[in-house]
């Protein structure tokens, strides 16, 4: 699966690479991206030093060296790893107004050619858990996470218990997202095998946020065996892009 969603995206960087002389992407974390990043930086014949990088959520009120930094994350597992022209972080220990200030005003000058990202057990996108804002054209914004989410960070791991878990995040906008220019969302596991489902079943409705990639003419949904398990063959046929 990571295999897949990286040499997928590796591809559209060398192409954006050799058509405008830069790429720039969208990364993401959590257990979803472990393979996906692993794979993406041994990818061959990428000037990495002509790729920009974005950051696509992470926890407000949190710093680089906790545990569960979306921030220390990808410089351990991504940043790193690769010599980057640039990366946009979200530092969560900051003024969140000016996080998104800075990022979103980063964002808005360049054209994204692809996005890594995932979904989440309650169907997020990001960190726009249910019900999203579809409509708002800001690139970053601050939310509230709800309880599912936060479970599931507990249920990954990423705290002890519900009560340490941060109850607002920093995250790119659905708009935002749906602006790349190719989207591959990599969602393994038996536990988000209802929110795949209801992504391909639809309809588009921000109480299930994945559903609006349906939208999207280049979104790939990359999936394991158990996070397939329960789609059903309708919901199968009409979706065109399943690895």
């Amino acid at each position: 699966m990571g295999v897949c969603s990286a040499t997928g995206a590796a591809e559209l960087i060398r192409e954006a690479i050799r058509q405008r002389g830069r790429a720039s992407i969208v990364v993401a974390t959590g257990a979803s991206q472990f393979e996906v990043l692993a794979n993406l930086i041994k990818q061959p014949e990428i000037d990495w030093s002509r790729v920009h990088g974005f950051h696509l959520d992470e926890y407000v009120g949190i710093d680089s060296s906790h545990p569960a930094s979306f921030c220390g994350y990808l410089k351990q597992r991504f940043v790193d790893h690769v010599p980057l022209a640039s990366f946009q972080y979200l530092p969560g220990d900051q003024d969140p107004q000016q996080v998104i200030q800075q990022a979103g005003d980063a964002i808005s000058k360049v054209e994204i050619d692809v996005a890594l990202i995932g979904i989440g057990e309650n169907a997020h996108l990001a960190f726009n858990d249910p019900p999203a804002d579809f409509e708002t054209e800001a690139p970053y914004l601050v939310v509230d996470l709800d309880h599912a989410c936060r479970m599931q960070q507990v249920g990954e791991g990423w705290f002890d218990g519900l009560e340490s878990v941060p109850t607002q995040a920093i995250s790119m906008s659905i708009k935002q997202i749906l602006k790349s220019k190719a989207i591959f969302c990599s969602v393994p596991d038996q536990r988000k095998a209802d929110a795949v489902a209801k992504t391909l079943a639809g309809p588009i409705d921000p109480a299930v946020p994945s559903t609006i990639l349906t939208t999207h003419p280049n979104a790939y949904l990359v999936i394991d065996q158990a996070a397939a398990s329960r789609i059903d063959q309708a919901s199968l046929a009409k979706a065109e892009h399943v690895s």
